[in-house]
């Protein structure tokens, strides 16, 4: 089970600005310390505890980069939200990188868009809702 996950960023501000334009929308709350922000999902009674989103500066001090083939994944609750959050992601600083949509190469009910944050990092956001249309219906 994945705890957390990391992205470095050298502009925290920045960075704040662009994941609080989807991260709450999906259940996130935000909270900003001297390291940087975390992003946490609430804990459920009697579940393992969702996996945690930071953002933060590097720790050897040196300047953040994106990782050639990594990127981190946020559900959507349908299509819709998928859509609002890729326009919200992009007006808060972030680059397109593929607009939301179905893909050939994933199965047909699985809805993603891409973006990269504004330190270059790879972010999708996806839906695979049983009652939001299929790729081929």
């Amino acid at each position: 089970m994945i705890s957390y996950v990391t992205v470095g960023a050298d502009d925290i501000a920045r960075a704040k600005r662009f994941y609080s334009a989807f991260l709450p929308a999906l259940g996130y709350d935000c909270h900003e310390g001297p390291e940087g922000l975390s992003y946490v999902l609430p804990a459920q009674p009697g579940q393992p505890a969702p996996p945690d989103f930071y953002v933060k500066p590097p720790f050897d001090k040196r300047g953040a980069s994106a990782g050639n083939g990594a990127m981190v994944a946020f559900e959507a609750r349908n299509q819709r939200l998928v859509r609002d959050l890729h326009a919200a992601a992009l007006a808060a600083g972030g680059s397109n990188e593929g607009q939301p949509g179905f893909r050939a190469s994933y199965g047909p009910r699985f809805y993603v868009a891409y973006l990269r944050d504004p330190q270059g990092n790879k972010i999708a956001l996806y839906s695979s809702n049983p009652e939001d249309p299929g790729r081929d219906g």
